[in-house]
């Protein structure tokens, strides 16, 4: 598929696609026209950069931890640092803290939704 398409069907803007290949977090092929053509895995790679990074993880880490989540999950990780250890600690973390605040107010706007739902539903 070309750029345009991979940005359509990941919402992610051709800048950003580009800036990816750049750093190495996807591939592409270039046609005789110079055109890239990305492969129908990118359409997930690209997703899950999209995830790492909203999760705040930099460029530089994902690079290194994203063979690690290709399926099947075999993990091999030759160069892991004592700094990049930690800093996946330190993120690690960071995201159990954000999921148990994201489903705390899950919960409670559920929890309000229900409450509303049953009063409007109450025969006046």
């Amino acid at each position: 598929m070309r750029i345009g398409e991979l940005s359509e069907r990941t919402g992610t803007p051709r800048r950003l696609l580009r800036y990816y290949e750049e750093q190495g977090l996807i591939v592409a092929e270039r046609a005789a026209n110079g055109y890239r053509a990305y492969d129908e895995s990118c359409v997930d790679r690209v997703l899950q950069i999209r995830g790492l990074l909203d999760a705040g993880l930099p460029t530089r880490l994902i690079k290194q931890i994203l063979p690690c989540l290709d399926q099947p999950r075999v993990i091999h990780f030759p160069d892991a640092t004592p700094e990049m250890l930690a800093t996946l600690e330190r993120e690690l973390d960071s995201m159990t803290r954000r999921v148990a605040c994201l489903t705390r107010n899950r919960d409670a706007i559920g929890e309000y939704l229900d409450a509303v739902r049953a009063r409007r539903d109450q025969p006046a």
